[in-house]
């Protein structure tokens, strides 16, 4: 499994905004995590990348334990995540090559790299250009490619198309497919959009107030 959670509570103070939340997404699945704001799944996201620790049960990503290995999930995973806030003052290539020199990336698998998220998120030019200049549809590809920089064997998306219009919606589940279809990549996408799981997602989990409420795939 790409993606394992069992009985996963997580606190802050006297609320529970993960209660319990147990399941499992296969290598190469795309797993819709779906609820309303506050339902608890972006709690959960930051759990599976390491970025909370859970208060009970346990959780493991790419076969390694959030909680005592969290430095080899890092390794293994791209998160592009609501509050993700890029330097408006870099360029996207200067940018992407910074977060290949964090994952240790030499400087020709780098270049290698930005080679292939070019095609890939299809901004173009714009990559040269500062990130002040991007659209809201432009930053969020960019966000995309630098979670994608060192290839993660799993990906997790949250709420990666909130804001954005039709048009950009349109293009980052084309992008989110191709990883999928192409590449053969886990992909984790909480949303709140029924369509966009519907469009996107193999299987669905629906959580409601830190529960997982149903959960099937689309058909069933």
């Amino acid at each position: 499994m790409a993606i394992e959670a069992q009985d996963v509570v997580r606190t802050f103070g006297a609320t529970r905004a993960v209660d319990g939340v147990s399941l499992q997404v296969a290598q190469g699945e795309i797993y819709g995590f779906l609820g309303p704001n506050g339902a608890g799944k972006s709690t959960l996201t930051r759990v599976l990348c390491t970025l909370l620790a859970p208060t009970e049960g346990r959780a493991r990503v790419a076969g390694y334990d959030v909680s005592s290995q969290a430095g080899e999930v890092r390794l293994r995973i791209g998160a592009a995540l609501q509050d993700a806030a890029p330097d408006e003052k870099q360029t996207g290539v200067e940018m992407l090559r910074l977060q290949g020199r964090f994952y240790g990336l030499s400087r020709k698998d780098t270049e290698h790299r930005l080679h292939m998220l070019r095609e890939l998120i299809d901004i173009g030019d714009a990559l040269e250009q500062r990130v002040g200049t991007y659209s809201g549809g432009m930053k969020g590809r960019l966000d995309l490619a630098l979670a994608l920089v060192h290839d993660p064997k799993v990906l997790f998306l949250d709420e990666p198309t909130t804001g954005l219009g039709p048009v950009s919606r349109t293009t980052v589940w084309q992008e989110v497919r191709r990883l999928n279809t192409e590449l053969g990549m886990t992909v984790f996408l909480t949303t709140q959009y029924l369509e966009e799981a519907d469009t996107l997602a193999d299987r669905v989990g629906i959580i409601n107030h830190g529960r997982i409420a149903a959960e099937g795939t689309r058909r069933s």
